[in-house]
């Protein structure tokens, strides 16, 4: 109770200053009280009270963002000295309490949407100026009030808010845009997050095995280091674009091919077949992560008889990649990795609604179809 107290100490002081201000008020004729109206009073004291309250409540907040509090500081003054000379001088349209009414509107949105009235001022002022003007010209040179009364019948003031919907549609377009902006940033940080994932496992086997090799002085040496040479290449240069050519990813697919065969003691059925045009463009690493699934979950599971077959074709809609594996039913792993997960992520991202991606299962055989729209 105590650290409740503590904490909204603010409000309570706020409802306990409250009615003494009330009548106070009251006393010098600022304010006055209904008689025999005890609820009443009670609400609206309440409610000043945590008026009051707030300010002091949040003073930490408040004293960091000292800007602001001035400002609006600022706009409640203008706007009660609009009121106070509009009710002492009692002028129809008073050209010096509109003039403090715009003032108060523009610099209330200004401290709402800052960052649009920075931007589009120019815009704003070229629409409301020739308006403002145009009303000062009709109050003071038009002549008598009569006349200018009549011609305010004619022409009625709500000209002076048929800008609003437009400036609105202008505001909302701007907070369209930097949504979009903000998804496009996301994406982009997930993208290379998601490249950053690809499974290094391969390469530390691969050093693993190039290790052993130099030991034995093995002529097999030099061309381990090229290709694992070109493939970390690929992977950290060309895999941070956004499109590669499909022959590139063809390359690097036969290069990882190439250094599982110096892996493996055992006799490997390894097949790539591709019928496509090279130049095509394509997101890079996607179809590694199927290849490294098949060697991963199929190869690395048997002991013999072990085979990959990759059909990489096109039609003129789109490209397609289909591998299948045989596999150890006995050794087939029930975690699920981050590589598929990470792939799926990536098409989502990369070709929304223009992708297909099926995986299934028939025997002791495991197969994979992608497909990519060509007009992603």
């Amino acid at each position: 109770m105590f650290q409740f107290i503590k904490k909204y100490k603010a409000f309570l002081i706020g409802l306990l200053l409250i009615v003494p201000i009330f009548y106070m008020l009251d006393y010098i004729g600022f304010l006055l009280l209904p008689e025999n109206q005890t609820l009443e009073i009670v609400i609206y004291a309440i409610f000043w009270g945590i008026i009051l309250a707030l300010p002091f409540h949040y003073y930490t907040y408040l004293k960091e963002k000292k800007k602001t509090v001035f400002r609006v500081l600022g706009l409640i003054a203008l706007f009660f000295i609009a009121l106070l000379i509009d009710s002492s001088m009692k002028v129809p349209d008073n050209p010096i309490t509109f003039s403090l009414l715009i003032g108060f509107w523009i610099g209330l949105a200004y401290v709402l949407i800052p960052t649009f009235i920075k931007k589009y001022w120019t815009l704003i002022a070229f629409i409301y100026t020739p308006l403002f003007l145009y009303f000062l010209y009709l109050r003071l040179f038009s002549g008598d009030l009569e006349t200018y009364l009549k011609i305010k019948e004619e022409l009625p003031f709500f000209i002076f808010f048929l800008p609003i919907p437009v400036l609105f549609l202008v505001w909302v377009f701007e907070q369209w845009k930097w949504v979009q902006n903000l998804k496009a940033e996301k994406s982009k940080t997930e993208l290379s997050l998601l490249r950053s994932q690809i499974n290094p496992h391969f390469f530390f086997n691969t050093l693993n095995n190039l290790y052993a090799l130099t030991i034995k002085n093995s002529k097999q040496a030099p061309d381990v280091i090229l290709k694992l040479s070109d493939m970390m290449r690929y992977t950290i240069y060309e895999g941070e674009k956004e499109t590669v050519k499909l022959g590139d990813e063809i390359e690097y697919l036969k290069n990882y091919m190439e250094l599982h065969k110096i892996r493996y003691k055992k006799s490997v059925d390894l097949s790539f077949k591709h019928d496509v045009n090279p130049n095509l463009q394509i997101a890079p690493l996607l179809f590694i992560i199927l290849l490294e699934n098949a060697f991963k979950h199929g190869v690395e599971t048997l002991s013999e008889n072990a085979f990959i077959h990759i059909h990489l074709y096109e039609d003129d809609n789109a490209i397609y990649f289909n591998i299948e594996n045989n596999f150890d039913s006995k050794e087939m792993s029930q975690t699920k990795g981050i590589g598929l997960a990470n792939l799926k992520l990536r098409l989502s991202l990369l070709y929304p609604k223009k992708h297909e991606l099926n995986n299934y299962i028939e025997g002791t055989i495991y197969k994979s179809t992608l497909k990519i729209s060509k007009h992603a």
